[in-house]
């Protein structure tokens, strides 16, 4: 007997092709059958006129733990990635103190196993305390269950460092993550460009991504390490990470949700909530960055959940944090940017968020496939709803979707063959 049967949704696995009116079953944690399947089953989930999709793979997440537990804890964290359809998140590493060395890894995946909801996969540290001076220790961080490396917050500067780092994890076959900032371009507090200028703010100009991201991959050429370019937020950057996937180099990329819907004129009230790093850019950037996952130049789609607390968002816009939280939303607000624009098809939109990001870690996860693990997230794409940050299980509200009305969402979110979350009416 399956444990679960999911009956007659819109099967969609774009890592096997896959996109048919089936059924799912699900034994010890595995994905045992996908197909028509007469079998009984301790539970059956009724899935007519809902997608079934592998479950979803956010790269990009910021657990706060340890040290601003007030914030987000990697449980709270968890429970809003299987809220929002997601089955695995990445941990980033900058903690207090910062995840460089591989006690910080084996805590993150015990908290994680104590929450016992989504998948919480750590990424340590590139440099030792992110401080971008001497090369943590990759490889003892790999030992203890590291999927990737990145200093996020912050760039790694020095072009040595970035160069003896993408040799030493191209050996350990383990991806680098980039926060792209030149530090020294780095001056602002939202895009550069007539709207600051009006605001009176310091601007971020999009040559501080271009550039780093334009050394990184010279020196990816030189290195043949795997590179993962983060929070893609700029026409050029997508630009030159299209032309790097034409020279062959091991190069992929991911794109937010607010880089995605949000311009630099949503900063004109000086609302902090809208402040991110990198910061929302202009409307023709908004257009290149979908164009370009629709075909494909940018791999993934992540959120950069970034919580923080309602007393330092309300500093003003100068001295508040950088960052914006949406696991609990952020499916509606992709399929707002990509499907409801017409420039993504529901595959396209599934393999941005399951395939892709899990070819990135070189994982086995984002995939139906019979004998893989059984991570699901049935999706009604019909679902009209209407962002409520209190209901939220992140322990934060810095959202700016609060009150968007939104269509699709997550109902099922199943990990390990153990279902995690149910929209309640449903």
């Amino acid at each position: 007997m399956n444990d679960i049967l999911i009956r007659n949704g819109r099967v969609i696995d774009p890592a096997n092709g896959l996109d048919e009116v089936t059924d799912v079953a699900i034994t010890a944690g595995k994905i045992v059958r996908v197909g028509p399947c007469r079998a009984a089953a301790k539970q059956i989930i009724d899935a007519d006129g809902q997608i079934v999709a592998p479950g979803l793979i956010d790269l990009h997440v910021h657990c706060r733990e340890p040290g601003h537990e007030e914030e987000e804890t990697i449980a709270s964290a968890a429970g809003a990635a299987v809220a929002g359809g997601f089955t695995t998140v990445l941990a980033m590493p900058n903690t207090h103190p910062p995840a460089d060395d591989e006690r910080a890894i084996n805590y993150v995946l015990q908290r994680a196993g104590e929450a016992d909801l989504a998948r919480v996969l750590p990424v340590g540290c590139i440099t030792k305390d992110r401080a971008g001076k001497e090369l943590a220790e990759m490889g003892m961080m790999a030992a203890a269950g590291a999927v990737a490396f990145s200093d996020d917050g912050d760039g790694v500067a020095s072009s040595l460092v970035m160069q003896r780092a993408l040799q030493y994890a191209g050996n350990l076959g383990i991806p680098l993550m980039q926060h792209c900032q030149d530090p020294e371009l780095m001056a602002g507090v939202m895009n550069s460009g007539p709207v600051a200028v009006r605001l009176g703010l310091g601007g971020i100009a999009a040559s501080g991504e271009q550039i780093m991201l334009r050394r990184d991959l010279e020196l990816v050429a030189r290195t043949q390490g795997a590179y993962h370019v983060q929070h893609i937020s700029t026409s050029g950057s997508a630009n030159l990470l299209r032309a790097a996937k034409a020279d062959g180099l091991a190069v992929s990329g991911e794109v937010t949700c607010h880089h995605l819907l949000l311009t630099d004129a949503a900063c004109a009230g000086y609302d902090s909530k809208y402040k991110v790093s990198p910061p929302l850019r202009t409307a023709s950037d908004v257009e290149a960055l979908r164009r370009a996952v629709a075909d494909g130049t940018i791999d993934c789609l992540a959120t950069d959940h970034a919580p923080h607390s309602k007393e330092e968002k309300e500093l003003e816009f100068g001295l508040a944090p950088f960052g914006i939280i949406a696991l609990d939303c952020a499916l509606g607000l992709f399929i707002k940017a990509l499907v409801e624009t017409g420039l993504c098809d529901w595959p396209t939109l599934i393999e941005r968020m399951t395939a892709g990001p899990a070819r990135v870690i070189g994982r086995p996860l984002g995939t139906l496939a019979t004998g893989a693990l059984a991570d699901v997230t049935i999706i009604d794409p019909a679902a009209n709803w209407t962002v409520d940050t209190n209901t939220f299980v992140s322990l934060s509200r810095n959202c700016p979707y609060h009150g968007w009305k939104l269509t699709g969402r997550a109902t099922t979110t199943i990990v390990g063959g153990k279902v995690k979350y149910r929209l309640v009416d449903k």
